[in-house]
């Protein structure tokens, strides 16, 4: 390995993660102590937890264009900051419609992460470590669900509620001093990365096109590509369930299934312990299987119907099964092969894309994907409540998994790179 510092940025990157992460999930762990508090229904806190993605989803395709214009160090300090302040703020709601706008500026906030963490990447990692890269990086995200449960759920038992946001707002705002003192755009910015470690990313980072298209491509054509849109679907697909686990899966294990809030804390680790491992060993085994079968579009691809299927598989066996420690190795498993998907879409918008263009497609892609954050907690809300229960919700989430695979299979089929000298 020629030179490390580029892992100091992953380090970063990873920690912010885990903090935006840590922040979503914060109220998911407290609800049930807040719709007490708050006179909240079951269908009320699911357009609450929808809410976020209102926010979120306007500033996806904003952060991707910013950070290719402005650069990622500029767009992420500003976006850092933004979440950890309106986080703190939920401190001090009093009701339904503040605790509803206070969650949309939230969401803006967090809006230019995935964009902006890819555009990190594609600029301080060489194309073949995009893999690992990506899923180091990421598997902070499962983790700071993990964490979310005993850190925000502890706190709120002892302290109260509210306290455990004005924590988390301080944990953002010292990540927001690092990232400001530790990161510059680009390595030939930075002092501390020597001449080897420039060359060798420089070298790397050719341009990817896909057979039959023009090498100068213009956002929109990228945008629009059969190729991007079904990377986009699966992205969808995957955030439904991540989203239903996210949001709903502490009242789940309370209310389903009949945990206190400390049991709760504790058992509603487990699947996001194993998303981490999903996270970290995706993106190396995609990184292998690539070499191995001489395209890394094909190997993408397997792997994204491979961890779609499982992840269908179990979440729709959850449903079929009696006891509780079933139910959380159904959740756990499906959560390992769902988690080997997310930083695949990631890189495959690196593969077919010009570089000039990663942070605009991967706006677009992001803004399209998480539109499944605004459906999934507020129609699992509606079926909790009116629909069917949590079985039925269970039902339709895994329908939108398998979704995301056909999709794949049919929409990927056939897809080539080849590399052309970067002219960025």
């Amino acid at each position: 390995m020629i030179g490390k510092y580029r892992w100091r940025i992953a380090a970063l990157l990873f920690f912010a993660g885990m903090l935006n992460y840590l922040d979503r999930a914060a109220l998911s762990v407290v609800a049930p102590m807040l719709k007490g508090e708050l006179h909240i229904d079951d269908a009320q806190m699911g357009f609450i937890f929808s809410s976020f993605f209102i926010g979120y989803c306007a500033l996806c395709f904003v952060g991707g264009w910013a950070a290719d214009r402005f650069g990622p160090k500029r767009v992420f300090a500003w976006a850092a900051g933004g979440w950890s302040i309106f986080c703190g703020l939920t401190a001090v709601i009093t009701g339904y419609v503040q605790l509803l706008v206070f969650r949309v500026l939230f969401g803006m906030g967090e809006g230019p992460m995935g964009t902006t963490t890819n555009k990190a990447i594609t600029n301080w990692f060489p194309r073949e470590e995009a893999g690992r890269a990506l899923g180091l990086t990421n598997c902070g995200q499962p983790l700071g669900a993990a964490l979310a449960g005993p850190i925000v759920g502890l706190v709120a038992l002892n302290f109260g509620w509210r306290i455990s946001f004005v924590v988390i707002a301080l944990l953002g705002l010292t990540w927001l001093a690092a990232w400001l003192l530790i990161f510059k755009d680009t390595p030939a910015q930075h002092p501390k990365v020597g001449a080897a470690e420039r060359d060798m990313i420089q070298r790397s980072r050719e341009e990817p096109v896909i057979e039959g298209v023009q090498e100068h491509r213009s956002l929109a054509s990228c945008i629009f590509s059969a190729p991007v849109l079904a990377v986009a679907t699966a992205f969808f697909c995957f955030n439904y369930v991540l989203y239903f686990f996210l949001t709903w899966l502490p009242s789940y294990l309370m209310d389903f299934q009949h945990l206190d809030v400390k049991s709760m804390s504790i058992v509603g680790v487990i699947p996001w312990l194993g998303a981490a491992v999903g996270f970290l060993g995706g993106g190396i085994a995609t990184d292998a299987l690539g070499k191995k079968l001489g395209s890394v579009i094909a190997a993408r691809k397997l792997m994204l119907v491979v961890g779609l299927g499982i992840a269908a598989a179990c979440v729709l066996l959850t449903t079929r099964v009696s006891t509780l420690g079933l139910a959380v190795t159904c959740i756990t498993v499906s959560s390992v092969f769902l988690f080997v998907t997310p930083q695949i879409c990631w890189s495959l918008i690196q593969d077919i894309v010009p570089r000039n263009r990663v942070g605009g497609t991967g706006g677009f892609v992001h803004l399209l994907a998480n539109l499944a954050g605004i459906i999934a907690p507020s129609l699992t809300g509606l079926l909790v409540q009116f629909g069917g229960g949590y079985n039925v919700a269970f039902m339709v989430t895994a329908a939108v998994c398998a979704l995301g695979m056909v999709v794949v299979i049919v929409a990927v089929r056939g897809q080539q790179a080849r590399h052309v000298p970067s002219t960025v």
